[in-house]
């Protein structure tokens, strides 16, 4: 179990000040400009050290990603843009962090912009967030009153500004190149690459899209160094981490705990376990609606961290766990993530288009029972012809769940179909 003295959001559940005085007298903001005069080098190589792989789903190392952006600069202006468009289902990490400890995720934006040589960041913030954007802006006024940032930000003769976008609620704009058009003021539809944001991103500038809770933990891990950090965790998936458990567990919670922490751990310590026990445990989506479910007997010993669960056919993803116990209709479930997916494609690959919508309708008639055994295959071989053929992963987002679905729980959904067969004949000689 992490330890009070390691956590990096020490104010997540808004237990204490929020402003900039608070944020202070927690540690942050404490010797910034000593940071920022390691140099852009020392800290990307710091950021590599330390093992952080990105917090929004996909896990590619922080570092790694920073050192894309070009050394020098051609003229062009380069841009951090911070993704807070947090729209998976199941996901409220990101949420507690701007809402509560918001001036972490300000003093990291300007470290992280620094690396990069970019003196502009822009935060794009999900449409449904509104107090969240309150905080947060309060958080960067009070930021630029002390002279943080803005001109000769924390004296340290970096000019750097920091802007925040407020979203119009769509999903697709979670995703990094849509985020970009939309925040360009254009349609939020994905771009095809290359090139890559590092070399044509925001207004054809480079420009790397990361996580909040990627930046957030930046100047904690500066300040600690790398081998700290690095000490959570198994090797490859370091770091601690913010994990949102919702569903059927006795107390839903965010918490920050180390990478690796074994799934009976985290529901235990931090949740009370699961709602009836753990015989009632039917399935688990480790980690947001868009990777495919995990069965409850393969949940237990489960490792929470990038490798075990793709090992497992799943993965991490954001850590949003959505836990199930033997009430849930698995099916349905798993019909109103496709609602969902479908609802949110943007309509600009033709496999997703159609294919979203079709496995809906297919899965509607499969909760009702009213398909053949026969289109269970049909709809797998529809997931596989949507999953890998789309511009953005959004159609991989729509067809894992119902992959996942029909791996594991193939029988309950035959067993369905075949006693709405058997009762028919009953119900029409009534």
């Amino acid at each position: 179990m992490l330890k009070d003295q390691d956590r990096i959001f020490t104010n997540i559940y808004g237990m204490h000040d929020r402003s900039l005085r608070g944020a202070q007298a927690r540690g942050h903001w404490d010797g910034t400009k000593d940071l920022i005069a390691l140099g852009r080098d020392k800290i990307v190589e710091i950021m590599k050290a330390s093992g952080l792989r990105g917090r929004g789903g996909a896990g590619f190392p922080t570092g790694l990603k920073w050192s894309f952006m070009p050394k020098e600069s051609d003229g062009r202006p380069a841009y951090l843009v911070i993704n807070a468009d947090e729209s998976e289902p199941g996901t409220c990490k990101d949420r507690e962090i701007m809402r509560h400890d918001p001036h972490t995720l300000v003093e990291g934006a300007l470290i992280a912009s620094f690396a990069m040589g970019a003196h502009a960041c822009y935060i794009y913030i999900r449409g449904e967030y509104i107090r969240e954007k309150e905080a947060l802006q309060n958080a960067i006024d009070e930021a630029y009153e002390a002279g943080l940032i803005g001109k000769n930000a924390c004296k340290s003769g970096w000019d750097f500004d920091l802007y925040l976008h407020h979203g119009a609620g769509a999903y697709i704009c979670g995703e990094e190149t849509a985020l970009i058009e939309s925040l360009e003021g254009k349609k939020g539809m994905p771009r095809m690459k290359p090139p890559f944001p590092a070399g044509a991103g925001l207004y054809g500038c480079p420009t790397t899209v990361n996580n909040v809770e990627s930046i957030a933990v930046v100047p904690t891990i500066l300040r600690r160094g790398a081998e700290w950090f690095a000490s959570f965790g198994r090797p490859n998936n370091a770091g601690t981490k913010l994990f949102a458990i919702s569903g059927h567990v006795n107390k839903p919670c965010v918490v920050e705990e180390a990478m690796s922490i074994s799934f009976e751990e985290l529901i235990e310590t931090h949740c009370g376990g699961i709602r009836g026990g753990w015989d009632n445990l039917k399935a688990v989506i480790p980690g947001g609606s868009s990777v495919p479910m995990i069965p409850g007997k393969d949940m237990r010993d489960a490792i929470m961290d990038f490798d075990y669960l793709r090992e497992q056919r799943s993965g991490l993803g954001t850590a949003a766990v959505i836990v199930m116990d033997n009430s849930t209709d698995i099916i349905k479930a798993i019909w109103r993530l496709s609602k969902f997916y479908k609802h949110e494609s943007c309509g600009q690959c033709t496999p997703c288009r159609e294919g979203t919508g079709w496995m809906m309708r297919v899965m509607d008639r499969l909760v009702r029972g009213e398909a053949e055994v026969e289109e269970i295959d049909m709809l797998l071989d529809v997931t596989k012809q949507v999953e890998g053929h789309t511009i953005c992963a959004l159609g991989d987002a729509a067809a894992w769940p119902i992959q996942g679905l029909i791996r594991h729980f193939r029988d309950e959904i035959e067993d369905r179909i075949k006693h709405k067969r058997t009762s028919r004949p009953a119900v029409a000689a009534q």
